[in-house]
């Protein structure tokens, strides 16, 4: 009998964010979000969610141009490190074994069909809180830090891609991810593709990219609490002069509330989960969307905004829209 393997990925570990403005993205995660600094090198500082067990949950770096960076996730042992990493050289987009980033141990780096750059590692470094953030209830990682928008954990991320299956079969097959929802057009090519490791709707999302650029990003999310949590953060940014692009509102697909922002280096960022999906039947059908579907717009009606579409890290020109 085969092993199943479609858990060796346990989750989206970890993602380095670009950005041209690195002062003023620090401000927006450290201050606006809650989040808390806990190692800087170089041009990068790293900071973390109130309940992320590991050290970090993204990477700041600064740049010429925003974007997305480095993608890490983690496996659930080193047996199943093992098998991602014969699959994926198998598919003959491996790189090679690092050292690791901070907080991570030994690291097989590799792209997709597009080349965002990835990794896979299992040796990770807990989280240990000091004086200044010991939480009161000790099975949370950190103090709940009652101001900003409270981030509890990275969610998910959400790439842009020339192509949408052929990237999303090579996540698929070398990661043992599985297929949640997906929006086929009428041409019978997907316009977009979400894809789960555990019981979550989803982890990660190829869509579309109208420019077919490349190695671009349309947002990561965090996950607040509560679906309150998302209004309070949309009264936040609009303070805080933060662009607010979209909600708060309700999804159809996956049915998560959600907020959409950009945060000042031009990052689309996503506050999201509220009410989101669990997929607990082993036997979950794929739900597929029609473009006429998605023409009705969100969960409550409101249409899909052009920008939703168009805009990407790095900002480039979108041919024909």
């Amino acid at each position: 009998m085969t092993a199943d393997t479609s858990f060796d990925v346990a989750h989206l570990a970890h993602v380095e964010l670009l950005t041209p403005t690195p002062a003023e993205s620090r401000w927006f995660f450290e201050d606006l979000l809650a989040m808390r600094v806990v190692a800087e090198e170089g041009d990068a500082v790293y900071l973390r969610t109130w309940d992320e067990y590991q050290l970090y949950t993204i990477k700041l770096t600064a740049s010429d141009a925003a974007g997305v960076g480095h993608t890490s996730f983690r496996a659930s042992s080193p047996q199943a490190l093992e098998r991602r990493v014969a699959a994926i050289e198998a598919a003959g987009l491996g790189v090679g074994w690092t050292d690791g980033d901070v907080g991570c141990g030994p690291t097989y780096e590799f792209t997709d069909p597009d080349g965002h750059a990835m990794g896979i590692f299992y040796e990770a470094e807990r989280y240990e809180a000091g004086d200044d953030d010991r939480p009161a209830l000790k099975n949370q990682a950190s103090r709940f830090p009652g101001r900003g928008v409270n981030a509890r954990r990275l969610d998910h991320i959400n790439y842009l891609a020339k192509d949408v299956e052929a990237n999303g079969a090579f996540l698929r097959d070398a990661l043992g991810m599985r297929e949640s929802e997906r929006i086929r057009l009428d041409t019978g090519r997907f316009a977009a593709w979400w894809f789960h490791f555990s019981l979550k709707s989803y982890d990660v999302v190829y869509s579309d990219d109208w420019t077919k650029h490349g190695n671009r990003l349309h947002h990561i999310a965090f996950a607040p609490d509560t679906r309150e949590d998302i209004l309070k953060a949309a009264d936040i940014f609009l303070e805080n002069g933060i662009h607010i692009e979209s909600g708060p509102h309700k999804h159809a697909i996956n049915q998560t509330f959600f907020l959409y922002v950009w945060e000042p280096g031009g990052n689309r960022i996503e506050f999201a989960n509220a009410g989101a999906r669990l997929l607990l039947d082993p036997d979950q059908p794929v739900v597929e969307w029609t473009e006429a579907e998605r023409r009705k717009g969100q969960a409550w009606g409101m249409k899909t905004i052009e920008t939703f579409h168009t805009h990407g890290t790095p900002v480039v020109e979108t041919p024909g829209h």
